[in-house]
């Protein structure tokens, strides 16, 4: 292995996310390097022994770890502020972890009602099979979540903001409700990521990413991670996927530890494009309300603009006007129907803008309840914003939006 000179402290993020990996190999390459090998070589059968009981470090096997997933899980955990992270083959597996290793029959869970819609599959009907209950409360009613807390509560997760209303949580407030009742907070950073939010530092126990979305950056591959103090992630974690075996792919952890190189810019100015659109949705006469946490008129933007570094991101959910459900989810379609530059697809944090139908797609399997409850109606669409010239998007919305009042 080449020397390294050891970086300096004090450093940026934006720097951290630029140089922050591992050690280059023997030939000094200066982008980290791929490792597509599912096992690696031992000097001698006692070094080996060693490794795999993990008395010494040394990669022995690639679903116990391997030097591109190492990089990318450095980088998240240094920009995060965590003391460690390990990743996972998905959002949804990084959380499945979580369950798995700190959930156990007779445990119960508070999470917020307005969940990604498989977040509250998992907790609610998948958990449940194995005895752990869960209770959806009100994502921004922190006397709500209060109120849910029992003897047995051991996790109170949240993401902030949600998929796809924007709803935002008081993380600090979460975190003190949590610690008091013996239990953990656990933060899904998806949508700000830890350019914007940094829920540790607020008090939060854990972070879950899905690294497909804003970490890629361009919609490439499957990834996910759980972020948080060493005894948790190396002690609890680290172990049990060695069994369970949802382990992030040394190829997609190259790709989305690449992709974290332009994370601050590509969310500063994803942000910027994001609240120009939402400014000009809320003008617009086929829209009856538009949710982001940048606008005034969003219910929780003080709170965002203090937990989310004065940004309000870069997603944005807004309602078409109907007179009831069935024209509203016509009108809806329309919309989505009629744009030709964005995209229709339900992935987010790409530099494509994406638009997509929450109620038929991402909370598709819920329930009319389950949908109600976190307030996706028929009407809505989801607009994940990107690097695209802003009045090519806003050309692109108008021609359906302009036209939806003749959809009966």
């Amino acid at each position: 292995m080449t020397t390294e000179r050891p970086l300096p402290p004090g450093l940026h993020p934006d720097t951290l996310a630029v140089r922050v990996g591992i050690e280059r190999s023997q030939y000094g390459e200066h982008s980290e390097a791929l490792y597509l090998t599912s096992c690696f070589v031992q000097p001698d059968a006692e070094t080996s022994a060693r490794r795999f009981a993990m008395q010494e470090e040394g990669y022995t096997y690639t679903r116990t770890s391997n030097p591109s997933v190492t990089a990318f899980e450095r980088r998240l955990a240094v920009l995060e502020g965590a003391e460690s992270a390990i990743g996972t083959a998905s959002g949804m597996s990084a959380i499945l972890l979580l369950g798995m290793g700190l959930l156990r029959s007779g445990d119960h869970v508070v999470c917020s009602q307005s969940c990604f819609g498989s977040t509250i599959k998992l907790f609610g009907t998948d958990f449940a099979k194995f005895g752990v209950e869960t209770s959806f409360v009100s994502q921004t009613d922190t006397a709500e979540w209060k109120a849910a807390l029992r003897p047995n509560t051991r996790l109170l997760f949240a993401e902030t903001p949600t998929n796809p209303l924007t709803e935002v949580c008081d993380i600090a407030a979460l975190a003190a409700l949590a610690h008091d009742a013996g239990a953990l907070l656990v933060v899904d950073n998806c949508f700000a990521t830890p350019v914007l939010q940094k829920p540790l530092a607020l008090g939060a126990d854990l972070i879950i990413h899905s690294g497909t979305k804003f970490l890629d950056g361009q919609g490439r591959v499957m990834a996910g991670a759980i972020c948080g103090a060493a005894r948790h992630v190396d002690g609890i974690f680290a172990p049990l996927i060695r069994s369970a075996g949802m382990v992030l792919s040394p190829f997609n952890a190259w790709v989305v530890h690449k992709g974290m190189e332009t994370l601050g810019i590509r969310v500063a100015a994803q942000s910027a494009n994001a609240l120009e659109i939402a400014r000009w949705l809320e003008q617009h006469p086929a829209v009856e309300r538009v949710y982001y946490p940048g606008l005034p008129s969003h219910p929780q933007h003080r709170l965002a603009m203090a937990q989310q570094s004065g940004v309000g991101g870069s997603v944005i959910a807004f309602n078409v006007k109907g007179d009831d459900a069935t024209q509203a989810r016509a009108r809806a379609f329309h919309v989505i129907d009629s744009t030709r530059v964005c995209s229709i697809a339900t992935n987010l944090g790409d530099v494509r803008t994406l638009l997509s139908h929450p109620a038929s797609t991402s909370h598709g399997r819920l329930s009319e309840a389950q949908r109600q409850a976190a307030g996706v109606v028929q009407g809505m669409i989801r607009l994940s914003v990107g690097l695209e010239h802003v009045p090519d998007i806003e050309a692109d919305l108008a021609r359906g939006l302009d036209s939806c009042g003749g959809v009966a």
